[in-house]
């Protein structure tokens, strides 16, 4: 039984201990933690450290669960569990969580919950306001209708601006743009809130100013101070306080007698400066204008227009005075009036008269000056000016009027005339008499010119450059030569001649024919450029005329190149379809001349631009090859891994259109012997002739082709007679190349680092010889060496010179080397 008792005295223990504590939570939960913020704070920003402030151990925040709730509001802030730190989590607005202004202050309400043992936390986080909002009016243009009459000092209301922000930020004051007419004056509702009254300071003229644009500005309290403006349009309603004015007093017609029922007299017009009925205006006769002539004349009571209403008549009423009212519709109408003069004048209504009583057409157009075409005789019934006339014709024609007697007058001519510029002239004679307004009559005439040959055939140019592409077809047509004759029949009928004129014997009748009657230019034969490149000769156009006129005209034939010729390819010659075969040393330099290709073409200049290019090589690292001098170069020396013999197709191409090309193979040989220079040589340095005109390549050609026969003959002389005395033979270079060819071109490529030689050889081409100048690299003292068609080198030694057999004279090379140059 006592323990029992025991039991149940330990529980009431307990549950007294238990409301002791939930007591003292309560107490706890109760107390409000306050803060102050401002808005739109950076997210992430902190706001306190709320372990710090309600005493909490940082190191169990997580254990014990801490959450944080917001009541009646987004999850604008949050709580860093591992710190303790209360932060934003997105940008506070104050206006979107406190839309109202009915408090100043704006909180946020939260609450910090804590499990083990449970602790409940309130939190107040006051928003305060910043100026971010800028006054803003419900329309951007607030209209207001005044009437002109409304006095100064009466007053307006305008519509306010509303600023969300609050307190100071809100909105302050307002202005308003300077006017003459109006100023503002703010006032301050009940809740504190600014409105302005627009406030009319001197009366209002519709007719100076219908509508005043004004600006007004609503300023808050801020810093810095944001603004916001409306327009403010006055448009000011009309009254009636203006009369109709004429733009005269007094009006002065003239009307002239007999002037038909309803022509205009005169145009009135009165205007009122008001708008509507105000302006609408009505014309009256007032009562001082006279029965007869409101009878005479029609007034228009909208338009103001006063017409003829009866018939006027100068001899019996000359002045008609009227009085014009003008009146407007307007509720006290307002009126102004006028007063018109109307003049009438005597009217010239007798037309004058001419008459032609002699006039002489056609005439020839070399007529003599002052001679008679035409006797013309004028009157007119009218007396005064109005009978007074005057007889005149066209400006600018060859003729003049010469009065001869009273009213009688002579047309002449004046001015030399041409039927080529004017065939014929209509003369037009007017005769005007000095009335007012004047009346006149005319009457035309048709002067016919007869044509005669005083005209010269003329042709377009005086010089016809006409550019014929050779190889023309002959009969082609050429151009069509036509001259003009602006004369007429059998004297502008034209015959075309070629002026004879010779050319190397050949006269131009035998290369170009004309036709006599349209001037058709034909070619009779065909041109090749490489032999005639142009022509000069006269043609002639003679008319049918007596006596007949004639002129003639220069025409410049130009043979214009077609790219006809391939590339001729001269050094190194060979036969057709062979190869040129060359010998060089392994032991080559880098760099080193191996060859040189030399290709001609008889085209014109920019056809024979010539360009060298490797169309097939064995290794293409050992040579190069210039594309515009043709020299084919080592690029590197040779190495034991190089084959010894080395195939080069080189290609030569023109600049035509179509390119036409050439090719020539080149076989290089590697040896490892050396060529023994002698030096009883002498030195001769060679010029570099290449000459462009293919006559003189012909003539130098044939000469040098003589002489070398010659001394070719003179050398076998003297050779077979005498032997060759050794010499003393200079060490041989270790870098010299002799080259071998068995082509009908001998030519010799020698290569040193020390000495530089040229080739001087003539070339047998297509169209004749010519001379070519070819560089070779430096080396020691070499050999003077005269090769002949289709033979090759013989042995040479140390101590004589080598001495070749001339087989052919059809085409021999000489070859002149320089040594230490």
């Amino acid at each position: 039984m006592r323990s029992f008792v025991t039991m149940q005295s330990c529980k009431r223990y307990v549950l007294f201990a238990i409301l002791i504590i939930l007591f003292f939570v309560h107490i706890i939960s109760t107390l409000v933690t306050h803060y102050s913020i401002p808005e739109e704070m950076k997210e992430g920003s902190v706001i306190a450290n709320l372990a710090t402030d309600l005493s909490l151990d940082v190191k169990t925040l997580n254990q014990r669960k801490m959450r944080l709730d917001i009541i009646a509001n987004k999850k604008y802030l949050d709580v860093n569990k591992e710190t303790g730190e209360l932060y934003v989590v997105e940008k506070i607005d104050r206006e979107n969580i406190c839309p109202t202004k009915s408090s100043a202050s704006c909180y946020l309400r939260l609450e910090v919950i804590l499990e083990n043992p449970l602790r409940i936390f309130n939190i107040e986080v006051e928003i305060l306001d910043m100026n971010d909002n800028a006054p803003q009016f419900r329309r951007d243009a607030i209209h207001l209708d005044i009437s002109e009459a409304t006095p100064k000092g009466e007053r307006f209301s305008l519509s306010n601006a509303v600023d969300p922000d609050v307190g100071s930020n809100s909105v302050k004051t307002y202005h308003l743009t300077e006017s003459e007419h109006f100023n503002i004056e703010v006032q301050t509702g009940r809740e504190g809130s600014k409105f302005a009254d627009l406030i009319l300071k001197k009366t209002l003229d519709r007719e100076q100013q219908a509508v005043h644009n004004l600006l007004l500005t609503a300023i808050d309290g801020g810093t810095p101070a944001r603004s916001g403006t409306a327009s403010v349009i006055v448009h000011v309603s009309d009254t009636n306080d203006n009369a109709p004015n004429f733009e005269k007093v007094n009006y002065s017609v003239e009307i002239m007698e007999n002037s038909p029922i309803g022509s205009l007299v005169v145009h009135l017009n009165a205007t009122d400066l008001d708008e509507g009925s105000n302006s609408d205006v009505t014309y009256s006769y007032s009562l001082y204008t006279s029965e007869k002539t409101q009878e005479t004349f029609n007034l228009n009571p909208s338009t103001g227009e006063i017409t003829v209403k009866g018939m006027l008549n100068y001899e019996d009423f000359r002045i008609y005075d009227m009085e014009v009212i003008a009146t407007d519709k307007g509720a006290n109408s307002l009126s102004g009036q006028c007063t018109i003069k109307i003049l009438v004048e005597d009217m010239n209504d007798n037309h004058p008269e001419l008459s032609i009583k002699s006039f002489q057409s056609p005439v020839n157009e070399n007529i003599e000056l002052d001679t008679v075409i035409a006797v013309v005789s004028v009157s007119d019934k009218d007396s005064g000016n109005n009978g007074v006339v005057d007889l005149h014709i066209p400006d600018n024609m060859p003729f003049k009027l010469r009065e001869s007697s009273d009213n009688y007058y002579e047309l002449v001519v004046s001015e030399p005339l041409d039927r080529e510029k004017v065939p014929e002239y209509d003369i037009t004679f007017t005769v005007t008499d000095r009335g007012s307004p004047p009346l006149s009559d005319n009457e035309t005439m048709t002067l016919e010119l007869l044509d005669v040959n005083d005209n010269v055939p003329q042709f377009p140019q005086s010089l016809y450059t006409i550019r014929v592409m050779e190889n023309n077809a002959p009969g082609a047509l050429l151009s069509s030569l036509t001259a003009f004759d602006p004369d007429l029949h059998e004297n502008q009928y034209l015959v075309y001649f070629i002026l004879e004129k010779e050319i190397a014997n050949t006269s131009m009748s035998m290369l170009f024919s004309i036709n006599p009657e349209n001037g058709n230019l034909y070619a009779l034969k065909t041109f090749d450029y490489e032999i005639e490149k142009e022509f000069l000769f006269h043609i002639e156009a003679r008319d049918s005329g007596s006596p007949p006129l004639s002129s003639n005209v220069t025409v410049h034939i130009i043979i214009v190149d077609q790219n006809d010729n391939a590339p001729v390819i001269v050094s190194p010659w060979r036969a057709h379809g062979s190869v040129v075969e060359e010998k060089i040393p392994r032991s080559t330099d880098k760099g080193s001349l191996v060859a040189k290709v030399i290709a001609l073409d008889t085209d014109s200049v920019h056809n024979s631009r010539i360009t060298y290019q490797f169309l097939q090589v064995t290794d293409a690292t050992l040579f190069s090859l210039d594309q515009y001098n043709g020299e084919i170069r080592t690029m590197r020396m040779f190495s034991y891994r190089d084959p010894r013999h080395q195939r080069l197709v080189v290609v030569a191409k023109d600049n035509g259109e179509p390119a036409l090309s050439a090719t020539v193979t080149i076989k290089l040989s590697t040896v490892e012997t050396v060529v023994k220079a002698y030096s009883d040589m002498t030195e001769v340095p060679l010029e570099y002739d290449i000459f462009s005109d293919l006559n003189l390549y012909l003539v130098i050609g044939l000469g040098s082709v003589s002489f070398l026969l010659l001394i070719t003959i003179l050398v076998t002389i003297v050779l077979k007679c005498q032997k060759p005395k050794p010499s003393k033979a200079a060490p041989p270079c270790r870098n010299s190349v002799i080259s071998e060819r068995n082509s009908t071109i001998a030519d010799s490529t020698l290569v040193s680092n020390d000495a530089y030689w040229y080739s001087l050889f003539l070339a047998e081409t297509r169209k004749g010889k010519l001379v070519v100048r070819q560089p070779v690299p430096k080396g020691s003292r070499y050999i003077v060496s005269s090769l002949p068609r289709g033979t090759g080198l013989t042995d040479t030694s140390d101590s004589a010179a080598s001495t070749l057999q001339v087989n052919s004279p059809m085409f021999t090379c000489f070859y002149l080397i320089v040594y230490q140059y």
